[in-house]
């Protein structure tokens, strides 16, 4: 019974996901991207993950995942997920240390600053759903 209502947990977890890699996609998207800062990749992740989540969640929501292979893709996916959000968590935390330095002087940098601060934490928030997803999916998966 404990198990089932863990299992449902983050699988309410995983619903959230979309909206959280939209969330990071907003924010990203509401500073000025310069031509050489590295929130392209943010961008490309936090798309790829918020459409391949809810293509994801329309497929399980459809009934279509009743073959075997579904709970390894469905591992593999989330693992990947996990992986890019971390890579992309890292090159925003990155920026964000740079508009620090920056945002001492004008208040516009202060306004991305403080997008950036909430970026930086949506993104480390989508990282450890989309990695705890992928555990508990690797778990349903050894066990089917």
């Amino acid at each position: 019974m404990a198990a089932s209502t863990l299992y449902i947990f983050f699988l309410s977890a995983l619903e959230k996901c979309p909206v959280i890699g939209g969330l990071v996609w907003i924010l990203v998207a509401s500073t000025r991207v310069f031509p050489d800062n590295p929130l392209g990749w943010v961008m490309f992740v936090s798309i790829f993950c918020f459409v391949g989540t809810t293509l994801w969640l329309l497929i399980f929501a459809c009934g279509g995942n009743q073959s075997s292979f579904w709970p390894g893709l469905d591992a593999g996916f989330h693992f990947v997920a996990a992986v890019f959000y971390l890579s992309a968590s890292v090159v925003l935390a990155y920026i964000t240390i740079v508009h620090k330095t920056a945002s001492t002087i004008d208040i516009t940098l202060l306004k991305i600053y403080r997008l950036d601060i909430s970026a930086v934490v949506m993104s480390h928030v989508a990282t450890l759903l989309y990695f705890l997803h992928a555990i508990f999916s690797a778990i349903r998966w050894k066990r089917a």
